[in-house]
């Protein structure tokens, strides 16, 4: 909100913990945590190109900053945030229904790894949604979920085009059966979630 990034409070880049990779890293992730939550967003001014200052009602928004890859990579990221969440009415049809939102993995605390489903109208793609909120690759990570089939990886925030390490499942994944379960199994990029639905 306005009064989170204001009056001394930081701006959303200066409140990330790490380096500077892992602050623009950290960054991406919550972005995209977001737009895959419930609820409507909202990205207070400045946000939409990680600004490291706050906004400051006598001047502009720091666009000069978009000549950073960086910065470029996270207006791209909330530009394309913007996309996939119009394209997909399981981002949004059912906001403020329970049958809009599925768990798939909550109890991986080891691992810092959290997986959920947002469900559209019937008839509309389900998205599935992985979050990996440590610095490191987590290779063979299995998720299992309810349908066979493809899903192709539709955003990963660790994209190079975004300013990450471009670690990913290389477009899409296959199911595999594994005693009766249906199972995906996945690269999940460090600090990064990632996005995919069945096709």
């Amino acid at each position: 909100s306005h009064d989170e990034v204001v009056h001394g409070k930081r701006s959303l880049l200066s409140k990330m913990p790490g380096d500077a990779w892992q602050k623009f890293a950290n960054l991406r992730l919550l972005l995209a945590y977001m737009w895959a939550h419930p609820g409507k967003k909202l990205l207070f001014m400045g946000g939409e190109i990680a600004q490291a200052k706050e906004w400051d009602h006598d001047g502009s928004i720091d666009w000069g900053l978009l000549a950073n890859a960086d910065n470029l990579g996270i207006q791209r990221l909330v530009r394309d945030l913007n996309i996939v969440y119009t394209e997909s009415a399981a981002l949004h049809t059912q906001d403020c229904d329970g049958a809009g939102f599925d768990w798939l993995d909550v109890d991986n605390a080891a691992n810092s790894i959290l997986a959920f489903q947002r469900n559209g109208i019937s008839g509309n793609a389900a998205m599935l949604v992985v979050v990996n909120l440590t610095p490191v690759v987590r290779h063979d990570y299995r998720l299992h979920v309810v349908q066979e089939g493809t899903y192709t990886e539709v955003l990963n925030t660790d994209s190079s085009h975004y300013g990450g390490s471009n670690v990913g499942n290389l477009g899409a994944l296959n199911t595999t059966n594994e005693g009766g379960v249906t199972t995906l199994t996945m690269t999940l990029p460090p600090l990064a979630a990632v996005f995919l639905r069945r096709t």
